[in-house]
């Protein structure tokens, strides 16, 4: 069960840096067909998707986000097992194989319109490397825009608001801060 509240778009933004332009959406946001449009109207070249996901179903998610983008895409997960769990944890041994593997990780990196160039490190507790061509994914948007002269814009508009909203509003419209 999840428990999910509301937020704002502040931070739906796409930062530029040296070695290019990136954003980031944090698990199950990553299947949000809004927020990930979001982030590739701004030009994304490399989309970065920490998760607690895993397995074929996350990997296939992560070559469509690349193929739909045409970005990079780097999902690192999290490669955890029973004996990475504090001993002083209540009732671990109960709860956990020492070598079982509660998360499996699966670490991936997917190049522009799909394929994966490194990874998945499934099972595998490390750090995954590869080496990123920018052009490529800048050249990947030549031939599908999904947010340019592919997107329809005499059809579709998408509205983001940025303002920053606060946590929580009383009835009486009173704020916490």
């Amino acid at each position: 069960m999840g428990v999910w509240g509301f937020g704002d778009a502040s931070g739906l933004r796409v930062v530029d840096t040296p070695v290019g332009r990136i954003g980031c959406l944090i698990c199950w946001e990553n299947y949000m067909p809004l927020a990930r449009y979001g982030l590739f109207a701004q030009d994304i070249d490399i989309y970065i998707a920490p998760t607690w996901d895993s397995g074929d179903t996350w990997i296939a998610s992560m070559n469509h986000i690349a193929r739909e983008g045409g970005c990079w895409v780097l999902s690192c997960a999290t490669a955890i097992q029973g004996k990475d769990i504090p001993e002083t944890f209540p009732q671990r041994d109960e709860l956990f194989l020492s070598d079982e593997w509660i998360n499996s990780g699966d670490a991936v990196v997917v190049k522009p319109f799909g394929g994966v160039v490194a990874g998945p490190l499934h099972q595998v507790k490390g750090v995954l490397f590869a080496n990123i061509d920018l052009d490529a994914a800048r050249d990947s948007r030549k031939a599908l825009d999904v947010t340019g002269h592919y997107n329809r814009p005499d059809i579709f508009h998408l509205e983001i608001d940025r303002r920053t909203m606060p946590p929580l509003t009383f009835i009486d419209n009173t704020t916490i801060d």
